[in-house]
């Protein structure tokens, strides 16, 4: 297909030809590519390297941080487990989830889990913080380009989404099993957040379903980030914006035995936030919104779906 998901570089979000093209594209496709996005390579090459470390580890040592009952929020989730929503099978893949640092006795501790933290890697717990905050500036700086999108003021989402139950998750798909059955890397799926920032997709195989019911090959050049709309700003949109359904097909010939590790950071809303459509995106000739609900509750009802509560 000639067909392509736009690139955008981010040293333009200020320009209002930016947010024109950004609107459009996530009108049309729900994702975009962007380049100067501002993350240090060094940085997520050292982030990387911690988890390339610990998903070699033997299975037992890897299960040790694998937290039973806990929905996968935090630390380690093995393979075979996570299955996208309606499919029967699961995702060919493992993972490992930080999330947000909050004081002892904050409001929000009742909804985010305490992180966990690898003692036998050096600087583990250092890098991931900063690797989480550095991805939780720049998805809000696209936050911001997103609210002009909305004729809303820049600053928006800001206190919607400073304490938001975000997740930085580092996926491992390993090399190809000798048969994979019907498992893919990961099944046709719509992230459930505010938008997805991620790195680590030149390696082939990140489909997006158009318009048209075709699926459509996502080919960032190195380095570049891909940035997704997820299920609740399509709520608080109206369908404005579109979250749209994704894959990670199976590498096919030589490509079987390649590793893939990406890095998704899903940007939540703050716990109690209440998604409801937004008054310009609702009215005459526009679908009836679904009624509100609060990001907490409408996150514990996806997590259900996905088979990780």
């Amino acid at each position: 297909m000639s067909e392509q998901i736009p690139t955008l570089s981010l040293r333009d979000v200020d320009d209002e030809r930016f947010v024109r093209s950004l609107g459009a594209a996530y009108e049309n496709y729900g994702f975009v590519i962007i380049t100067d996005h501002g993350i240090p390579q060094p940085l997520i090459d050292r982030f990387l390297a911690l988890f390339k470390t610990f998903f070699a580890w033997p299975e037992p040592d890897k299960h040790r941080y694998h937290i039973k009952g806990g929905g996968g929020a935090r630390g380690y989730t093995p393979f075979g487990i996570e299955t996208a929503k309606g499919s029967q099978h699961f995702d060919l893949k493992e993972f490992w989830h930080v999330g947000r640092e909050l004081p002892m006795g904050h409001a929000y501790r009742h909804y985010m889990a305490d992180n966990i933290w690898i003692t036998e890697i050096p600087e583990f717990k250092e890098t991931c913080i900063e690797m989480f905050e550095t991805f939780d500036r720049t998805g809000r700086r696209l936050l911001s380009a997103i609210a002009r999108v909305l004729n809303l003021s820049p600053d928006f989402f800001e206190d919607k989404v400073q304490l938001g139950n975000s997740v930085l998750r580092v996926i491992h798909y390993p090399p190809m099993p000798p048969n994979p059955a019907e498992s893919i890397r990961a099944g046709a799926h719509e992230d459930i957040n505010v938008i997805t920032l991620l790195l680590g997709a030149e390696e082939p195989g990140l489909q997006v379903l158009t318009r048209q019911g075709q699926w459509l090959s996502v080919n960032p050049a190195p380095g570049s980030m891909v940035v997704n709309v997820g299920d609740m700003l399509q709520r608080l949109t109206n369908g404005v914006l579109r979250s749209t359904s994704h894959r990670v097909i199976n590498p096919i010939r030589d490509r079987a035995q390649n590793a893939r590790f990406s890095m998704p950071f899903f940007l939540h809303f703050n716990p109690d936030f209440p998604i409801a459509a937004l008054p310009s995106c609702v009215g005459p000739g526009k679908p009836e919104p679904l009624p509100p609900i609060l990001a907490e509750d409408y996150l514990q009802e996806r997590l259900r779906e996905i088979k990780l509560k």
